[in-house]
């Protein structure tokens, strides 16, 4: 069963943060993604990330990485082949079936880099500020806070 909050006194708070309601909302009634393929998340560094992606038996070509709208979507379509229907498993542990997963970016964050090695995806991510957006000082009566110290 699931509970529904109300995160509207929150809301109150935060001015120009709309965008943050949408985005729990989106979350809250998220479609339950498969567990296929697996992967990892983590950090390398400050504003650095890494999503490690499980993709055996798929090749560079059989994948596709798009970034839009701040969602990544990662897509795999297996290619059929001839000689892949005339194989009679005896017991298939293997998955190579398409697979569609989908990340949702924090604001700034964008894709750097991708890459496979040893049947892993790798697609780097790093977060950028806008210089507009870090803090700075602001002046009072048109002086700077570190102007008017005198020792």
């Amino acid at each position: 069963m699931r509970t529904i909050t109300d995160f509207s006194p929150l809301y109150r708070s935060f001015i120009g943060a709309e965008h943050l309601a949408s985005l729990m909302d989106k979350a809250s009634r998220a479609e339950k993604q498969p567990a296929y393929p697996p992967y990892n998340i983590e950090s390398i560094a400050d504003d650095k990330y890494r999503i490690s992606m499980a993709v055996a038996g798929f090749v560079e070509s059989e994948l596709d990485i798009e970034s839009k709208d701040g969602s990544l979507i990662i897509t795999g379509t297996k290619q059929t082949e001839e000689a892949d229907a005339n194989r009679k498993f005896l017991y298939q542990g293997i998955a190579e079936r398409n697979f569609e997963r989908k990340f949702q970016l924090a604001d700034h964050v964008k894709v750097v880099s991708a890459h496979m090695e040893n049947g892993l995806l790798h697609i780097d991510l790093e977060r950028e500020i806008p210089e507009a957006l870090k803090p700075r000082k602001i002046a009072i009566n048109g002086k700077s806070l570190l102007e008017g110290k005198t020792n």
